[in-house]
């Protein structure tokens, strides 16, 4: 059997992971199977992180929200009820953004609920 050699195409691959393997700390980004298994992990990590950012954002801003609406003397669930009746289409986003940045708009849609109800 001939002999076949190797040494251009694993120095690539390894080369290749030890690139995305800069910055990681000690022998993470210099030894080649200790940076492999950190960069499978930091993928997995990504993926899995980038979701959990929209859930985070969803959270924050249904607390914005009910921290103002709470301060205007309803609660969030009582709020989001009242905007679905009255046929208000506004994401949690966008009410988050109003409740934080201008409270006197979200204090006039709170108050158009209201009469509406």
């Amino acid at each position: 059997m001939t002999r076949i050699k190797r040494g251009i195409v694993a120095r690539k691959r390894r080369k290749h992971v030890l690139f995305f393997a800069k910055g990681f700390r000690g022998s993470s980004s210099q030894l080649y199977r200790i940076a492999q298994q950190r960069i499978n992990k930091a993928l997995i990590y990504s993926y899995r992180d980038r979701r959990k950012k929209k859930q985070e954002f969803v959270q924050i801003w249904i607390s914005r929200i009910n921290a103002t609406v709470r301060n205007l003397g309803l609660n969030y669930s009582l709020f989001q009820n009242k905007l679905k009746k009255s046929q208000i289409i506004l994401n949690r986003k966008v009410c988050g953004q109003l409740a934080l940045k201008d409270i006197n708009s979200f204090e006039k849609l709170f108050n158009n609920l209201q009469i509406k109800n």
